[in-house]
């Protein structure tokens, strides 16, 4: 099996993907932070002094899955047509759940994007209270579904 980003010589290269037709393609990714309870509550409460965790978290996201071309080498820079981020709260666990879902018409998915979204919005809460708690785990970084493109649909 040849790897898509070598060359005949194993140097590196970004995929051609100027053959490929254009779709509609749609990525959602999520993860989790846990914290401690006081962390938990200074952010529901919204008494964090750095200002408000979840809507900067949610922009830190938006501007992370925009990003990600300019952060992971081989990624092609995207055209996207939408960005969506919700954060589920988990009182039971002290934890929040953020989703990132990014959308486009390309010939190439946005997996990386919908991925990268989630890593830093979730990076941008422990920024903000690690204050608080410097014992925080992100955790369960994961694709949930992505559909268009040459691959298929994937459900997790």
């Amino acid at each position: 099996m040849n790897l898509t980003h070598l060359d005949n010589n194993n140097r590196p290269k970004m995929v051609d993907v100027s053959d490929k037709n254009d779709t509609k393609r749609v990525a959602v990714a999520s993860g989790k932070i846990t914290m401690s309870k006081e962390a938990y509550e200074a952010i529901i409460g919204n008494i964090v002094k750095k200002g408000p965790v979840l809507q900067t978290a949610v922009i830190a996201a938006i501007m992370g899955t925009k990003k990600t071309s300019d952060l992971i080498p081989m990624c092609h820079p995207l055209l996207l047509t939408g960005i969506n981020c919700e954060i589920e709260e988990i009182s039971s666990e002290y934890s929040f759940k953020l989703f990132v879902t990014a959308k486009l018409n390309g010939q190439t998915g946005v997996e990386m994007e919908a991925l990268t979204g989630v890593s830093v919005g979730l990076l941008t809460i422990y920024d903000m209270v690690k204050a608080i708690d410097k014992s925080m785990v992100i955790s369960n970084i994961q694709l949930e579904e992505k559909s268009g493109g040459k691959s298929g649909d994937f459900k997790r």
